[in-house]
């Protein structure tokens, strides 16, 4: 650490000069920004021909390499399309201040050839149950809206070292959707009500609504959320965006507000996979593995296609509707065309784990957000926080229940044999679910749509949201993926990727395949594009 920190104030010095141009060059661009009324027009006189809404890390690495794109320019950029489009989605609770100096830091690194690799320099935006030292992280709850953590998640860390902008923080469903019976997804008492980008009266789907939300509306390159069940996923399949929950372990838990540690994992997510794959090369601390590292596997995604000769199991799920169902007979479709065999499966065990997971959320809840409220200021354990809900008339502007948390106080300890019989069930048949399956039909992967059309947003009814396509990858801890595609209407519809244990590289290399013969992402039309007006 020591010989670190020389090093760091060695190259200080010798590059003032620079900073002091890259601090003058931050000022010339936020004038710049401060005299045009548009932010489109601001991102043309920027970026010159980069558009925010296709434009990939690769692609952003290279102009800063050749010196006509900065990391201050490309924040900037951001920023202000934060100020002037967020307001119609409100998926970004806050923007970090120092964000600026964080590029200007990056750029200097550019300048001096000392890259720290692929995220260096790109805007990131994080989902607020994730620990920030220098920012509140509050679940979505006033309960936890004072001081900011004394220290950041683990991922952060990772964020912080590999040279990643912190953006800021996304709203989110209040505690994961973990609260009430009736939840309103995309909700919460510190941020309000995030909309879906396509239709606003639409929901996003929890919990990492706002992450999905900004990145569908082009509010930052990259964002991190977390999933339980279907956090990640269903928002990006219903955003339209990319969603990697990974392996239960790849990403350390570590400073994020949990609801189960049998479960909870926290994910890349992005406008497509291969910055899904970098960003998930650096949290999850693999960046020099030969599997998941950032040169290995950024060159398994940017591949040409790979389809010829997989084998995909579709899992149809037919109750999300008849328009998702021809969504997924068409999609089907396109991937035989390009050589996949395709065949229909329906994993097994799905009643039996619907029926066991959540008594057994309940107890692992209590335990492990004790123990996270033990470390913040606010409230101190379940108790607290539920006698907190009661007496703050803001908590319950939008749904007023709390019932998970009260069967959470009551459930049995995590200790108690009767939860353990039922968490090593759901172990056993979850995993058994995916790997019979894949066994018995020979397949690399299982499909299914990750999401109905997004329904309309209704504080009084709570959410319509019947999405069993997520549990058995979550259950087990086995990765997934959701990529879009296509749309029912004007709604944009995933479709998820499941696999077997630690096998993310694959599922994402395959998941790029899919990608392009789908090529189903689109910006949402009402918003104003951040494709510019000028070229270089």
């Amino acid at each position: 650490m020591k010989k670190r920190s020389v090093a760091a104030v060695t190259a200080a010095l010798a590059v003032a000069p620079l900073l002091v141009a890259g601090v003058q060059g931050q000022r010339a661009v936020a004038a710049e920004v401060g005299g045009v009324g548009s932010s489109y027009g601001v991102e043309a006189g920027l970026l010159g021909g980069v558009d925010l809404d296709t434009v990939t890390i690769p692609e952003l690495q290279a102009r800063m390499g050749r010196g006509d794109l900065t990391s201050s320019r490309l924040t900037m950029t951001y920023l202000q399309r934060i100020k002037a489009v967020d307001p119609r989605i409100n998926a970004v609770l806050r923007t970090n201040p120092t964000a600026m100096s964080q590029a200007v830091a990056s750029d200097v690194r550019h300048r001096l050839g000392k890259v720290r690799g692929p995220l260096d320099g790109i805007p990131v935006l994080l989902k607020d149950n994730v620990n920030t030292r220098d920012m509140p992280t509050t679940a979505g709850s006033l309960a936890l809206a004072g001081s900011p953590p004394d220290t950041d998640a683990v991922l952060v860390g990772r964020l912080r070292a590999a040279g990643a902008v912190i953006l800021g923080k996304a709203n989110m469903s209040e505690w994961a959707n973990f609260r009430a019976a009736k939840p309103t997804s995309g909700w919460s008492a510190v941020g309000g009500q995030t909309r879906n980008p396509y239709v606003l009266d639409r929901n996003p789907c929890g919990s990492s609504s706002g992450s999905a939300a900004a990145l569908a509306a082009s509010l930052a390159q990259v964002a991190i959320g977390t999933e339980t069940d279907g956090s990640i996923v269903c928002p990006a399949g219903m955003n339209g965006v990319v969603g990697h929950k990974p392996s239960l372990g790849l990403v350390s838990q570590s400073g994020v507000v949990p609801i189960s540690a049998e479960q909870d994992t926290a994910g890349p997510m992005a406008r497509n996979v291969v910055d899904t794959a970098i960003t998930l090369s650096v949290i999850s601390g693999q960046d020099a593995d030969s599997t998941l590292g950032t040169v290995g596997l950024t060159e398994a995604v940017t591949r040409p296609s790979t389809l010829r000769g997989k084998r995909i199991g579709l899992w149809r799920l037919p109750s999300l509707g008849t328009d998702v169902d021809a969504l997924m007979t068409r999609t089907a479709a396109r991937l035989r065309a390009a050589g996949a065999q395709v065949v229909e499966v329906t994993p097994p065990y799905q009643a039996r784990l619907a029926e066991l997971e959540f008594p057994a959320l309940l107890s692992e809840f209590h335990r492990d957000i004790d123990a996270y409220l033990a470390s913040r200021n606010g409230p101190r354990d379940l108790a607290g926080l539920i006698e907190f809900n009661r007496t703050h008339p803001a908590e319950q502007t939008c749904f007023a229940g709390q019932e998970l948390f009260e069967l959470a106080l009551a459930a049995p300890s995590t200790s108690d044999p009767g939860y353990r019989a039922m968490r090593a069930e759901l172990g056993d048949l979850s995993k058994r679910s995916i790997d019979e399956t894949m066994a018995a039909h020979r397949l690399d992967a299982i499909a299914s749509p990750a999401n109905p059309p997004a329904w309309t947003t209704d504080c009084a009814r709570g959410d319509n949201d019947v999405i069993p396509s997520s549990t058995p990858a979550a259950v087990a801890g086995y990765p997934s993926l959701s990529v879009p595609a296509g749309f029912v209407g004007e709604l944009p519809v995933g479709l998820l990727l499941m696999a077997c244990n630690h096998r993310d590289a694959e599922l994402l290399s395959l998941g790029a395949a899919v990608e392009q013969r789908l090529d189903a992402w689109r910006a949402p039309k009402y918003l104003p594009s951040s494709t510019p007006t000028t070229t270089d």
